[in-house]
């Protein structure tokens, strides 16, 4: 290989570099997950009637006023991460990123993605949409040092993407939609749990206030798994109540088969927290919200 050649490589070599960590920024698995809980809010509002471009200019949205919000909570958690052994090779506790950076990223990207929702959909979804960007980042992110109730605070911003998809395509805000939170809402506990339970060393050396480190045997943590995997089973049930066809009645049924298979994963936990029950209980929540999600949009046609 020549030396030129060599030059033209370590150039892109350092771009693609630097473009993977503004994507880790926007921690994509979360941005992921709030586009299919827009995509399916905006499905179950219509009765399978969606309405494509609005959806598409509401997902582009919350993409990005997403990404400013993991951002921003990264920036705002820098010192944190660094103390914690799966944060600590994050772009910013690890010095790839600069916090002003990331601080300009966030608002580019906040800017960005409230206009978007604005101009393209309506000011009622971009309102949505700032709401929850404000109770993650001004919110949650400074409860974790603070107090226990932070899980209970970013359970509600996880929740609140839904109102972003019903809204999006002019949906009535009825009990359908606040079923849909609900479930969003109660499914945090266990998943957030597990995890809490799985890093707990971690987060206690961060300075976190999380349940599993002020309670460190996982009884508390336990009960409110089971707690939110039992009122998820009929919760789960709603929005569909009154639809039409046979897909509503197949998707009760799966409803209901995922809810008790996510409670007995809780209930072991309870039982006895181990590493083992919460990778279990962990892997079941990461079932169980795609799976509903899915079945939701598709029972309209089936």
């Amino acid at each position: 290989m020549s030396a030129s050649s060599i030059a033209v490589i370590q150039p892109r070599s350092a771009v693609l570099s630097r473009v993977l960590d503004y994507v880790e920024l926007t921690k994509p698995r979360i941005a992921v997950l709030e586009l299919v809980v827009v995509l399916a809010a905006g499905v179950v509002a219509t009765w399978g009637q969606p309405q494509p471009a609005v959806l598409l200019q509401a997902m582009a949205g919350t993409l990005l006023v997403a990404a400013s919000a993991s951002a921003a909570n990264q920036w705002l958690e820098r010192r944190q991460d660094a103390r914690m052994a799966r944060t600590a090779d994050r772009p910013l506790p690890a010095g790839r990123l600069s916090g002003l950076q990331a601080i300009v990223f966030s608002a580019v990207c906040l800017l960005g993605g409230g206009l978007e929702l604005a101009w393209f959909v309506s000011a009622t979804c971009a309102s949505w949409a700032l709401l929850t960007w404000v109770l993650y980042v001004l919110a949650y992110t400074p409860l974790k040092t603070a107090s226990v109730i932070n899980t209970a605070v970013g359970a509600i911003a996880g929740a609140l993407p839904v109102l972003i998809g019903w809204t999006a395509v002019g949906g009535e805000l009825d009990r359908r939609a606040a079923a849909l939170m609900l479930m969003l809402f109660l499914w945090q506990f266990p998943h957030f749990m597990a995890i809490a339970w799985l890093y707990r060393r971690d987060y206690a050396q961060a300075g976190y206030q999380m349940l599993t480190v002020i309670e460190p045997t996982g009884r508390r943590a336990g009960r409110q798994a089971v707690l939110a995997a039992l009122a998820l089973i009929p919760v789960s049930i709603v929005p569909l109540l009154g639809a039409p066809g046979l897909g509503s009645l197949l998707y009760v049924v799966g409803a209901a088969v995922l809810g008790i298979g996510y409670l007995l994963a809780a209930a072991l936990f309870w039982h006895k927290a181990t590493e083992l029950r919460a990778r279990l209980l962990l892997r079941a929540s990461l079932v169980y919200l795609p799976t509903m999600l899915v079945m939701l949009m598709l029972a309209p046609w089936i």
